[in-house]
């Protein structure tokens, strides 16, 4: 891809936030009025068929505004950050070639500081078969293993990130180093904005509520029931919030041939309990991350975003 001449266009506006604080919705109606498109910064989204418990946008809402990044690949397939980052930079600088304002929405802290601090990580294949055993262990039986592996990283990684935990336990021993000391930060790749959605924890935690409510209704359950059919309780990309707190009451329906169709409405409604204290406890972990950035600008509301943006294209 050819070098732009224009180093106006070099411009990326980031949205982030925790999960259902509005991102999408403020994105689009951003995109909307400068002229840009959606590159995701979401883990999850980028898988195929994980539509209602991602939380995907809509098909009216894409319509609206381009976004890429979305259900690209299958939930079986390896994908890491570093696989992320190479998309996600073909995506916006296509997006800078076609004279679009790029914006990067999300709530994957890694994914857009990859991208923000254009982080470097090492080219380390999936390991099957360690990968194999370590799903069989607990999430403090693997943060145990890679504390030992990598004290330092241990200080910050998410210890609840079971996923995360096995990859970087993964390059350590491909490697024989620290993963950590392999996340090196490169030259800056962009001029960024990072704009934070930032609400009041009672106004957060009501919105999510709604939002798992309104999955449930969707048909959450009979995605989740599609997706471990297919693939099975097992698979890493379905230890994502929403899919994994249905596998709670597998063991005790494991010899019956359909577990779903075993749930009583009182397990459904511990599950749908379960989905929304994790996600609420999810939100807490993402604030913490992002609010050890201190370029982001947090904001309240679509008039704060606009001037900020507003004021950032015109440098």
């Amino acid at each position: 891809m050819k070098k732009m001449k224009n180093k106006k266009l070099l411009k990326l506006i980031v949205i982030l936030g925790p999960t259902a604080s509005g991102k999408t919705e403020l994105a689009i109606k951003l995109a909307k009025k400068f002229n840009g498109e959606i590159v995701s910064a979401d883990s999850r989204q980028i898988y195929k068929e994980m539509d209602i418990g991602t939380a995907k946008p809509t098909k009216k809402e894409i319509k609206a505004v381009p976004h890429h990044l979305i259900g690209i690949i299958k939930p079986n397939k390896d994908f890491n950050v570093a696989i992320y980052k190479r998309k996600a930079l073909k995506a916006v600088r296509g997006l800078i070639e076609r004279k679009k304002i790029p914006f990067l929405i999300g709530g994957t802290g890694l994914h857009i500081k990859a991208i923000v601090n254009n982080l470097k990580f090492p080219e380390v294949p999936a390991n099957k078969k360690l990968r194999e055993k370590l799903e069989k262990k607990t999430r403090e039986e693997v943060f145990a293993i890679y504390k030992k592996l990598d004290p330092q990283g241990a200080k910050f990684i998410d210890r609840k990130n079971k996923r995360r935990l096995i990859r970087a336990i993964e390059v350590c021993k491909a490697t024989k180093k620290p993963f950590w000391q392999q996340r090196k930060r490169g030259k800056p790749l962009f001029n960024v904005l990072q704009i934070g959605m930032e609400l009041p924890k009672n106004k957060l935690e009501q919105r999510i509520k709604k939002r798992v409510e309104q999955m449930i209704k969707r048909g959450l359950e009979k995605e989740a029931k599609s997706l471990t059919k297919k693939y099975g309780w097992g698979l890493p990309a379905l230890q994502a919030i929403g899919y994994q707190e249905w596998s709670a009451f597998a063991k005790a329906s494991a010899d019956k041939k359909d577990y779903f169709s075993s749930l009583a409405e009182k397990q459904k409604k511990k599950i749908k309990e379960k989905i929304i204290l994790h996600t609420i406890q999810f939100a807490k972990r993402q604030m913490t991350w992002f609010k050890k950035d201190k370029r982001i600008r947090w904001i309240g509301n679509y008039q704060e975003a606009e001037k900020l943006i507003k004021n950032f294209l015109l440098k």
